[in-house]
C-alpha cells in the first residue's frame, strides 16, 4: 500500500507542487513569525542581562497596577539611596536615570526614525556601567553628552559636534564628547541612548532628586539574595527589590508579554493562509479521487477493503503535509528577516541579533501543517471508500453521493453560477460552455471560489472597518472638540507624552485665550481585578474647549471635582453598578488608595474621557502623573489661526521640539494616515492568503483539464479552435 501511495505521489508531480505550495506558504508565515519573535525576545534578553551585569541587587519602583502602567514620578529619592547605603552588606550603591526623551540635530531634525524611542541615561560608576566609550569619553559637566554609536552613524554625528536633547524640561544644546557602545555591541534597533551627567539627566526628565533605579553591589561574603532580603526589610513598599538576575528575568518576561501582540497579530494571518490552503487541499483531493475512480474500483475488485482505500488517500495527504510543512518551515526561516524588514519599512525596528530557531517552532509548524493537510483530505478519503468494484469495468462511473448533504451544500451555487455566467454569455458559445461547466460541478466551483473569497472577504472587512474608524474619529472631533488647536507629541507612540511645562508656555503666546492640559493615567477600583482608564483634566478650562455629553450632571459639575470627585462614563457606571453620590476606593500607580465621590455620568463618543475623569491636581499629587498627553488651545476673540498657530509653532520648535500643534482638520488627517499605514501593513500580510488562493485556482483548473481530456479532445474534433478552448477556461 505504501509503495502504491509513493508511486501515485510521484506520478502527479504538478498537483503535488501546486498543492504543496498552498500549505507551505501558510506554514512559512507561521514559522517565520515564531523565528522573528523568538529572535527579538532573545535579543532583548541579552540586552537586559548585559544591563544588569555587575548588579547584585536592583531597586526599582513598585508596579502597583501591573507592568503596563508606567509610574510617572519615581518614589526612589535621595533619602532612599542614603538608606540603602547605610544597610549592612552594601559595598556600593548608585542611583541612575533611564527614561524616554527626544534627540534632534542642531537644525531640529529628529535623530531616531519612525516609532523608535530615544533614551536619556545617566552616567554611573564603572562597575554598574553597561556602556563603553569607543571614541572620546563620558560627559563631565551639564553641557556634554555621549551618544550611542548606531545613532551617531545614522545621523553622521562626530565628537565635537552638537545635538539637542528634549525631555520634560525645555530642549538644550549639548556638545558630543563621546561615542559609546552598549555591552557587547548588541543592537538597539533604531532606538538611541544619550548619556548625561546624573544631575543633568534628572533635570531633563523632570526627576530632580529622584532616580529610576538604584544599583547595589554587595560586600565580599554577602550573597545577592542575602543583601536583597536585608534591603527588603528596611525599604518602603513603594519600591521593589530584586537580585540582578531576577531583574533581568523580570524585564525579559515583561518585554515578551508586551510583544506577545506581535506574535498573535502575525499568527492570525498565518492561520488565514492555512485555512485557504485547506480549501485547496480539499478541492484537489476531491478532484483526484474522482479522477481515480477506475483505479479505486480495480483495487476493490482485487480484494482491497474500504479501510485500505481510505488509508491510501490519507497516507497521500500525510506525505503531502510532511513535504509542504518541511518546505514551509525552511521558508519560514528565510522569511523571518523579510518580516523584520517589513516592520522596519513601517517604522518599527526592533533588535534582532542572529536567528533563533526553537524546538517549539519546528514541532508546531510541522504539526499544524501536517494536521491541516490530513484533515482537509479526510472527507475526499471517505468518499473514495464508496467507489464500487464495478467502477473498474467502465468509464464515467460516479461515486455515490449523500444526496441530502449535497443539495443543502450546493443549493445556492447553481443559480449563482448561472447568474454570473449570464453576464458573459454575450461573448458567445465559449462563455456559455464555461457557465455550464461551472454549474455542472457546483462542489468544485464552491470550494475554489471559497478559497479566494476568504482572503477577499478579510480585505473587504478590514477596509470597511478602517473607513468606519476614520469616519467615527472625524465625527467625534467635529462634535466634541470646541477649541482651535490640539497640541500633542510628534512621537508615533501610544505612550508619547508632552511636558507639563508646555501648557504654561502656550498661555503666554499672543492670541491664545485658553489652554487646558489633559493627562491619562490608570487606577483600580476596590474589589476589581482590572485597571480602569482615568482622564485628568483642568476643570476650570476644560468646558471651554470640549463638549461633554452629560447623562447626569452639567458643565458646572466639572468645577466641583476638587481632590475627591470623579465623573464616570455611562458604560463604566452601568457595568459596575455605580450611581451619582456613591464613593469608590481607587488604588493609584503610586500604591496609594484614594476615595472618590461619583459626581456625574457622561456619554463620551469621542473616547477622550476615560472610565473615570478626575482633576489634574489630584492626578499630580496622588497618581504620580507628571506629564500631559494633550493640550487643547482656544484663541482669543478676533484672533486668527494664520497668526496664532505659527507663533505657537515657533515656541514649540525653540523649547519643545518633540511637540507639535494641529488644527482639527490636521488632527483628523493624522489619525487617517496612521490608520492607512496599519491598513497597508494588513493588506501586505493578507496578500499571502490571496496568493495561496490563486495557486488553488490554478491547481483546480489544471486538474479539471486533466479530468476533461476526452471532453476537450471531442470539442477539438468537432472544430473548436485552441483559442476557443483557452477562452472557455479563462471564462470559467
Amino acid at each position: 500500500m505504501v509503495a502504491l501511495v509513493l508511486r501515485g505521489f510521484m506520478q502527479r508531480k504538478l498537483r503535488v507542487l501546486l498543492t504543496g505550495i498552498a500549505i507551505a506558504l501558510g506554514v512559512a508565515l507561521m514559522a517565520g513569525t515564531y523565528v522573528l519573535t523568538d529572535t527579538i525576545n532573545r535579543s532583548f534578553a541579552g540586552i537586559f542581562q548585559t544591563a544588569n551585569r555587575g548588579h547584585d541587587v536592583v531597586i526599582t519602583p513598585t508596579q502597583a497596577l501591573g507592568r503596563r502602567v508606567i509610574l510617572q514620578t519615581s518614589p526612589i529619592t535621595d533619602a532612599v539611596l542614603a538608606q540603602v547605603r547605610a544597610t549592612s552588606g552594601v559595598a556600593e550603591a548608585a542611583g541612575s536615570i533611564f527614561a524616554v526623551a527626544t534627540f534632534l540635530d542642531v537644525h531640529g531634525k529628529r535623530l531616531t526614525t519612525g516609532g523608535a524611542p530615544a533614551f536619556v541615561a545617566s552616567e554611573t560608576p564603572r562597575r554598574f556601567n553597561s556602556f563603553a566609550a569607543v571614541r572620546g569619553r563620558f560627559p563631565q559637566n551639564a553641557g556634554e553628552v555621549a551618544i550611542d554609536e548606531a545613532t551617531a552613524e545614522r545621523a553622521s554625528l562626530k565628537v565635537g559636534e552638537q545635538m539637542l536633547v528634549a525631555g520634560s524640561a525645555p530642549a538644550r544644546r549639548y556638545t558630543i564628547v563621546g561615542i559609546t557602545k552598549f555591552g557587547g555591541g548588541q543592537s538597539f534597533g533604531f532606538a538611541g541612548a544619550a548619556i548625561l551627567t546624573l544631575p543633568e539627566a534628572q533635570r531633563v526628565v523632570g526627576e530632580q532628586g529622584r532616580f529610576d533605579q538604584l544599583d547595589v553591589a554587595a560586600k565580599p561574603g554577602v550573597t545577592p539574595s542575602e543583601l536583597r532580603d536585608r534591603l527588603r526589610a528596611v525599604l518602603p513598599s513603594t519600591v521593589a527589590v530584586r537580585t540582578g538576575t531576577e531583574q533581568a528575568s523580570k524585564e525579559t518576561s515583561d518585554l515578551e508579554s508586551n510583544l506577545s501582540f506581535l506574535r498573535t497579530f502575525l499568527l492570525v494571518f498565518a492561520y488565514v493562509s492555512l485555512l485557504v490552503g485547506a480549501f485547496i487541499i480539499f478541492n484537489t483531493f476531491s478532484i483526484t479521487v474522482a479522477q481515480r475512480t477506475r483505479e479505486f474500483g480495480l483495487l476493490r475488485t482485487l480484494g482491497g477493503s474500504r479501510a485500505q482505500i481510505m488509508r491510501s488517500v490519507v497516507y497521500e495527504g500525510l506525505l503531502l503535509g510532511v513535504a509542504g510543512a518541511v518546505l514551509g518551515l525552511l521558508g519560514g526561516i528565510a522569511l523571518a528577516p523579510g518580516l523584520d524588514q517589513l516592520f522596519k519599512s513601517f517604522g518599527a525596528d526592533l533588535p534582532s541579533n542572529g536567528t533563533v530557531l526553537e524546538t517549539r517552532t519546528i514541532v508546531v509548524s510541522l504539526a499544524v501543517g501536517i494536521s491541516v493537510t490530513v484533515l482537509a483530505g479526510l472527507a475526499p478519503a471517505v468518499r473514495a471508500t464508496r467507489v464500487p468494484p464495478l467502477a473498474a469495468m467502465r468509464e464515467g462511473v460516479e461515486i455515490p453521493r449523500r444526496r441530502r448533504l449535497f443539495r443543502r451544500r450546493y443549493l445556492v451555487i447553481r443559480p449563482l453560477a448561472r447568474g454570473i455566467g449570464s453576464l458573459l454569455s454575450w461573448r458567445g458559445i465559449t462563455a456559455r460552455l464555461a457557465r455550464e461547466n461551472s454549474i455542472r460541478q457546483p462542489g468544485r466551483t464552491l470550494t475554489t471560489a471559497a478559497a479566494l473569497a476568504v482572503g477577499l472577504a478579510l480585505v473587504t472587512l478590514v477596509a470597511v472597518l478602517a473607513a468606519g474608524t476614520k469616519a467615527t474619529i472625524d465625527r467625534a472631533v467635529s462634535r466634541s472638540f470646541a477649541g482651535d488647536l490640539i497640541v500633542e507629541s510628534s512621537q508615533a507612540s501610544n505612550e508619547a507624552a508632552i511636558p507639563a511645562l508646555v501648557a504654561p508656555a502656550l498661555r503666554r503666546v499672543p492670541g491664545v485665550a485658553t489652554v487646558t492640559p489633559i493627562a491619562f493615567t490608570a487606577g483600580r477600583l476596590h474589589g476589581s481585578t482590572s485597571n480602569a482608564t482615568i482622564t485628568a483634566i483642568e476643570p476650570e478650562t476644560f468646558e471651554r474647549v470640549y463638549r461633554v455629553e452629560w447623562k447626569q450632571g452639567s458643565n458646572a459639575t466639572l468645577l466641583t471635582l476638587g481632590n475627591d470627585g470623579a465623573i464616570l462614563t455611562k458604560s463604566y457606571a452601568s457595568a459596575h453598578h455605580l450611581r451619582v453620590g456613591q464613593t469608590v476606593s481607587v488604588l493609584t500607580p503610586t500604591d496609594r488608595r484614594v476615595s472618590l465621590k461619583v459626581l456625574g455620568i457622561a456619554s463620551d463618543n469621542a473616547r477622550l474621557l476615560g472610565n473615570l475623569t478626575i482633576s489634574l491636581a489630584l492626578a499630580r499629587s496622588a497618581f504620580g502623573q507628571r506629564e500631559d498627553a494633550l493640550d487643547f488651545v482656544s484663541y482669543a476673540k478676533g484672533a486668527r489661526n494664520a497668526q496664532v498657530q505659527p507663533a505657537v509653532n515657533r515656541l514649540l520648535a525653540s523649547q519643545f521640539p518633540q511637540v507639535r500643534s494641529r488644527t482639527a482638520a490636521q488632527f483628523k488627517q493624522d489619525q487617517a494616515n496612521q490608520i492607512n499605514a496599519l491598513l497597508a501593513l494588513i493588506y501586505v500580510l493578507l496578500a499571502l492568503s490571496v496568493i495561496v488562493s490563486l495557486f488553488g485556482i490554478v491547481n483546480t483548473l489544471v486538474l479539471s483539464i486533466y479530468e476533461r481530456t476526452r471532453e476537450l479532445g471531442m470539442m477539438r474534433a468537432i472544430g473548436t479552435s485552441r483559442r476557443q478552448v483557452r477562452q472557455m477556461i479563462r471564462y470559467e
